[in-house]
């Protein structure tokens, strides 16, 4: 069965799964780009914040945005296998890809964990609001992405539709980027 017309026709020199892609890329930064600004606005007006970030954990915030990173990688090698037509190695590096989101959820779990061990919750103050909100909704970010990525994987184990290895990865970078701006607003600017 041929693919619908749509996916290939172009007048922007754009194929049309990329720029749906750049569409839903630019409508996620305006959600977050609203909610850094907020905080950042709020942060110089309130010095102590530094207070309450410095009980945020920058160990596991660093070693969250490591397997990020790691993650990243995995998923141009994933892109470069499905390019070259490998589709065993696209399937795995998507797997390992999944496995570093996973990864990154755990941490987040047990950093959640032992916040509200402590008594802080998203209601302790604006602050905690802000870390509990913004990295909640990355969070579900990451788990989108590797729910597409699952998708994505069997259908390029198969040989088909090897171009959406490229697609989810382009999604994939974009929840890094956010996690890049996080980390040190969140971890490090005490």
């Amino acid at each position: 069965m041929d693919s619908p017309i749509a996916t290939s026709r172009s007048k922007t020199g754009i194929s049309t799964g990329k720029l749906a892609v750049y569409w839903l890329i630019a409508s996620e930064i305006v959600i977050f780009g609203g909610l850094l600004v907020c905080y950042l606005l709020l942060r110089m007006r309130n010095p102590e914040w530094g207070i309450f970030a410095s009980n945020t954990n920058t160990h596991l915030g660093a070693l969250n945005t490591f397997v990020l990173l790691t993650s990243s990688f995995c998923v141009v090698l994933a892109h470069h296998a499905a390019e070259n037509k490998e589709t065993d190695k696209a399937f795995k590096y998507l797997w390992i890809t999944i496995l570093g989101g996973l990864i990154f959820l755990v941490v987040k779990t047990i950093e959640y964990t032992t916040k509200f061990s402590h008594g802080i919750f998203i209601t302790t103050n604006p602050f905690w609001g802000f870390y509990f909100i913004a990295t909640g909704i990355h969070g579900l970010h990451v788990i989108a992405g590797m729910i597409c990525m699952a998708i994505v994987s069997f259908q390029a184990k198969a040989g088909r539709n090897l171009g959406r290895v490229e697609l989810a990865g382009l999604y994939w970078h974009f929840v890094d980027i956010v996690w890049i701006f996080l980390f040190p607003l969140l971890y490090i600017a005490k």
